[in-house]
């Protein structure tokens, strides 16, 4: 009785007092969360809840991780804060971890608070190292929201930040399952993007081109997987025309994927990389941009104008050693890429085959989307791009209440667990999202049926 009081307290100072992101205030209706351990949370009435959402794609090794915490602890009792001008052991440590795993000559660390000022940053290096203005980034992507990253996203939570004066021109990446190329394969999907790209550099002037700005895959935008050979065909373009190639891991990095860094997979090193999230499962806010010798050299006589107030702070750094040490011992990257392979990718297959309100899944490691459609033949989607339905609605609603707390977007269900999700946990979620999809299949046959 009394965590359900305390959970209803919680509820309603929240509802009086805090100022929710990206939604309309009095609408809102939040879940309490009061613990989480591993891949579970507890709601504020004792609910357990398998969280298939990773809450932000974040928690890559779970929730309260033992040594995580205490690394944390730990590095509060003996240097809480320290200002970034000063040298201290875990930021260095840190950055040493993390270039170690990073592709190429990626082996200098800004660190920052998170994924959008990361973003923010690699762009304001990208634009003083070229003198150019402009930065290039791709329709259905996400940067972040600060004003810079959120001009520099693809999706329509841009509009309402969006005056047109960013320098910020986007183009089509390839998504094969809605083509804009009119592709029937992932080859001519590729070819043609690439083209498409080349041809928006030409039109907007490489001479004013200072970045292309990609998501190794993008994300919260729909998690397609780009194939084979396109990102090398950007960093090919980037080269040609001296422009900057900044590749955004906030989502993918550390683990997600099945790897440390997707594009290190597809044999492509930026000449900028942006982290956050994974790097320590966001126990403490933390980001960064991995930076290469291109970059690097520019600043070694030059002061770079920019910087944080908590960039590399003790605390988020500690929990980033200790993450990654844990990553290493328990192979927590070699787990996410079997998951994938054993359990989410033949699971989905077979959800797509037993529901016709699944138009595709696509994905790697513990990185999958389920797009929901009307009508397979014209895939009509259950809810627009940015935006909500009443079937999306019960989707969710149905999934919560079988103990599943879902990622969604748009007509997507994401199937984004911890990196540290076992076979059994996941095989649990995906028998949940069976029960949610038969749902999804009712509703939509009632309202085709009209």
């Amino acid at each position: 009785m009394a965590l359900i009081d305390d959970a209803a307290r919680t509820y309603e100072l929240d509802r009086r007092h805090v100022f929710h992101s990206w939604s309309a205030q009095a609408g809102l209706d939040p879940l309490v969360i009061t613990r989480a351990a591993g891949s579970y949370v507890w709601d504020g009435e004792g609910n357990r809840l398998l969280d298939f959402s990773s809450q932000l794609v974040n928690t890559n090794i779970g929730h309260q991780y033992p040594d995580v915490v205490e690394a944390i602890v730990e590095q509060a009792r003996r240097l809480t804060t320290i200002a970034p001008q000063h040298a201290n052991d875990v930021r260095s440590e840190a950055a040493r971890l993390i270039v170690e795993r990073a592709p190429g000559d990626l082996d200098r660390v800004f660190f920052t608070n998170g994924g959008a000022d990361a973003n923010e940053h690699a762009v304001r290096m990208a634009r003083l190292v070229t003198g150019r203005p402009k930065v290039l980034s791709r329709y259905r992507s996400y940067h972040g929201g600060t004003q810079t990253a959120i001009n520099l996203t693809g999706d329509p939570r841009r509009f309402p930040n969006d005056a047109g004066n960013a320098g910020v021109v986007h183009f089509f990446g390839p998504y094969l399952y809605r083509s804009h190329f009119h592709a029937r394969t992932e080859a001519e999907e590729c070819e043609r993007a690439l083209a498409h790209l080349e041809q928006v550099i030409e039109l907007e002037g490489p001479q004013t081109v200072a970045a292309v700005l990609l998501e190794a895959i993008p994300g919260t935008a729909g998690i397609m997987v780009p194939p084979p050979g396109y990102l090398a065909g950007v960093r090919e373009l980037c080269d040609r025309y001296g422009i900057v190639l900044i590749i955004d891991e906030v989502m993918t990095g550390f683990g997600r994927t099945g790897a440390w860094f997707h594009s290190a997979t597809e044999g492509v090193v930026p000449d900028l990389l942006t982290f956050a999230k994974g790097v320590n499962s966001g126990y403490v806010p933390l980001g960064g941009v991995l930076i290469g010798d291109r970059i690097a050299e520019h600043f070694a006589q030059r002061p770079y104008p920019g910087g944080l107030t908590y960039s590399g702070h003790p605390l988020a750094c500690a929990a980033a050693v200790a993450a990654i040490t844990v990553m290493d011992h328990d192979v927590v990257v070699e787990n996410a890429l079997g998951i994938g392979q054993e359990v989410i990718a033949p699971g989905l297959a077979q959800l797509a085959e037993r529901h016709p309100s699944v138009g595709e899944v696509r994905g790697l490691g513990v990185f999958w989307a389920i797009e929901l459609v009307t009508d397979r033949d014209t895939r009509a989607p259950v809810a627009p791009t940015g935006g909500g339905s009443p079937i999306m609605a019960e989707a969710v609603r149905t999934a919560k209440s079988l103990g599943l707390l879902p990622f969604t977007n748009s007509n997507r269900i994401h199937v984004v667990p911890p990196c540290t999700v076992s076979p059994q946990e996941a095989q649990e979620g995906l028998d949940i999202l069976d029960k949610v999809l038969s749902r999804v299949d009712d509703l939509v046959d009632e309202a085709n049926k009209g």
